[in-house]
């Protein structure tokens, strides 16, 4: 390559740049292609696999994450899109050995069958709790101008919102509990 210029095919094949995350508290830095999604940095570049690859189409909510306290589908986000952002993933949740309340819940309310979508469960849930804290409405609120706090959740909204999230085993009455 000369300059800043690309100038063949395979100098656009072969072109990485550095990207600075800041994930569970920790900064990390990466060399990486700038195509490589979030969830690949996390998976293949950082170790991090509590995030899954299901669909890797942003269907089935394996991968979610949180960048600055709001669930992110980490298969369809860029990298290099988060260098400023606070991103937390499943493991950043615990604290040293002590479980997140959510997963402890999971795990007294059998909230899990193969455990493949439980990461992703339980960080959408994770989010879910603070969104209803927030009186953030969900689209089977029927006033979403009184929305439900998190004591009101019926059934029905913790169902549509959670709906982003699938579990092929079936065990939707259990993660719901």
């Amino acid at each position: 390559m000369s300059g800043n210029i690309l100038t063949t095919k395979e100098d656009v094949i072969h072109s990485t740049v550095r990207v600075q995350l800041k994930i569970n508290g920790e900064e990390r830095v990466l060399q990486i292609d700038p195509r490589t999604t979030l969830l690949d940095a996390l998976r293949e570049h950082l170790a991090l696999t509590g995030s899954k690859k299901g669909c890797d189409q942003g269907q089935c909510g394996a991968c979610t994450v949180h960048v600055n306290g709001q669930r992110v589908l980490s298969c369809l986000s860029l990298a290099i899109a988060h260098q400023r952002d606070e991103i937390t993933t499943i493991e950043g949740l615990a604290e040293g050995e002590r479980l997140h309340p959510m997963q402890s819940a999971f795990m007294e309310c059998d909230g899990f069958q193969c455990g493949y979508c439980t990461p992703g469960q339980i960080m959408s849930a994770v989010a879910m709790v603070a969104e209803a804290a927030e009186g953030v409405p969900s689209h089977v609120t029927a006033d979403v101008a009184h929305p439900p706090g998190l004591e009101e959740l019926s059934l029905e909204e913790i169902r549509e919102r959670m709906s982003g999230n699938i579990c092929r085993c079936g065990a939707y009455p259990n993660i719901v509990d």
